[in-house]
């Protein structure tokens, strides 16, 4: 089996990125090569290889899909927004320069020729590429410069389907849409469609179905039900609305509540993923200081803005939550940078000396190098892996040593990222959070977070195995895009 696939969805956060992690679980379950890919990801939440170079999160876990260590080639543009207006751009992992959007338009005729050579190769290694689109195909505004959807379909002739979701409403017009926005060339490359995230009965569905196909002379390859409990890696902030959220109130002893900040440029906030995943454990992000009232554990996470976000807590009051808090405080990685004395930031927002929390004695350096790296350790007695992305360098200037941060009675903080899904670690850093906050909270002893994706990377390829029309989707694969009939803007392929 030879061939490659793009999908695309209607909108971000449609299920493009589980999507095609449940296609390579599938295929890899079959016996086949598969390798996973992005032209350009825009993501806060990225992930360091092994040979350190920086693609985004839902790449790796792609890569995990397929059984495969992640590369480069997976992911060779990534953009990770500073502000509304500016980008960092990484190109095959490393930092290339920081842009807006009139000065990215310059450098995309570069960039598309790389993301092209990287999906050669990829081709060239394995016998399927499933290519993951950006966003949506039918934003006409942008299809000049397209590198990731309708450009990339062309430009490497696959066949592309698009994911919906239904469960946001309007799947049929988006689907019609998207067609109908298209050239007659992008259309001859849109294939068919994949409902996602339906709850009921199929065939109540069928009827839209049915004249959607009449509409579109394309099929429908499946619908996927509304699975709880898949949201892996995701790389869009987005998908935090649809993440658990618990009221205000009493609980139980044995319960641990973890507030997690979400601030404005959060970054990284998978690392909360395997808190969420130990019973008896609330994750919470939050945006007010009284939700931080009844945390046991306040988390500050990573951001791709350190100074803008400090400025932020200090403006909505969480700041000085923060500082007058009594109990368990946990910074990662831009959250450590602020809880530092100060921060010296010339590169990242260019603002020079400004105060941090206070919380730890440390001072942060911004430099121009990225640090990415997968640094190993020990704390509280285990071994700890886990990945660094960060223009911050820390000197920490007392304190008790914590991975390659400090420690001050109840507040942590480290650059690390992925550190809490080392089980044992993880585990040992919950009691004692526990019994600081005197919460009667016991970890359970028997959690494997690796074992725990694995399981929920096999439901992916379950759901595409047992509700998409595979043989269908191995045909697209291998023969390319079908004969398929050009909507006029606006008109149907009704007489």
């Amino acid at each position: 089996m030879k061939g490659a696939l793009l999908v695309a969805g209607t909108t971000s956060d449609a299920g493009k990125s589980v999507v095609t992690a449940g296609i390579c679980r599938w295929l890899v379950r079959q016996g086949v090569k598969v390798a996973p890919f992005k032209a350009q990801n825009m993501s806060l939440n990225s992930f360091v290889t092994a040979g350190g170079a920086e693609i985004g999160r839902a790449q790796e876990v792609q890569a995990r899909a397929a059984r495969l260590e992640p590369v480069a080639d997976m992911n060779p543009i990534l953009l990770k927004p500073g502000s509304d207006r500016r980008s960092q751009v990484v190109l095959m992992g490393r930092p290339l320069t920081d842009v807006d959007a009139l000065e990215y338009g310059a450098l995309k005729d570069m960039l598309r020729e790389k993301a092209l050579e990287s999906l050669e190769r990829l081709r060239a290694a394995h016998d399927v590429v499933i290519c993951e689109g950006a966003g949506s195909p039918a934003e006409i505004n942008l299809r000049a410069g397209d590198i990731a959807n309708m450009g990339l379909a062309r430009a490497a002739g696959l066949p592309v389907v698009v994911v919906g979701d239904i469960d946001r409403g309007g799947v049929f017009a988006a689907f019609y849409g998207t067609v109908a926005l298209l050239d007659a060339a992008d259309q001859a490359h849109i294939s068919g469609f994949i409902v996602n995230k339906f709850r009921g009965a199929v065939e109540l569905l069928q009827p839209g179905l049915d004249t959607l196909h009449d509409l579109t002379g394309r099929p429908v390859y499946g619908v996927l039900p509304w699975l709880d409990g898949l949201w892996l890696d995701v790389e869009d902030s987005l998908a935090l609305d649809n993440r658990r959220v618990v009221t205000r109130g009493p609980h139980g002893r044995q319960t641990l509540r973890v507030a997690v900040v979400r601030l404005p440029r959060i970054s990284n906030f998978t690392d909360l993923d395997a808190l969420a995943a130990e019973p008896g454990v609330i994750v919470r992000f939050v945006t007010d200081p009284a939700e931080l009232d009844d945390a046991d554990l306040v988390v500050l996470p990573g951001s791709r803005a350190t100074v803008s976000d400090l400025a932020w807590l200090r403006e909505n009051g969480l700041a000085r939550a923060v500082q007058e808090r009594k109990g368990p405080v946990l910074g990662i990685c831009g959250g450590f940078q602020m809880l530092a004395r100060d921060i010296h930031d010339g590169v990242e927002s260019g603002a020079g000396h400004v105060r941090g929390l206070g919380l730890l004695p440390v001072t942060v350096t911004f430099r121009a190098e990225k640090t990415l790296a997968r640094p190993t350790g020990q704390a509280y007695g285990h071994p700890v892996r886990a990945y660094e992305i960060h223009h911050g360098v820390a000197a920490v200037e007392g304190g008790e040593p914590f991975l390659d941060g400090c420690r001050v009675g109840d507040v942590w903080g480290t650059t690390w990222h992925g550190a809490l899904e080392n089980d044992d670690f993880r585990r040992a850093f919950l009691t004692d959070v526990a019994a600081r906050a005197g919460r009667a909270y016991v970890p359970a002893p028997d959690v494997s977070f690796a074992a725990l994706r694995e399981e929920r990377l096999d439901a992916l390829g379950d759901l595409v195995e047992q509700h998409l029309d595979v043989g269908a989707m191995m045909r697209l694969i291998e023969r390319g895009p079908p004969d398929v009939p050009l909507l006029p803007p606006g008109g149907t392929t009704r007489p």
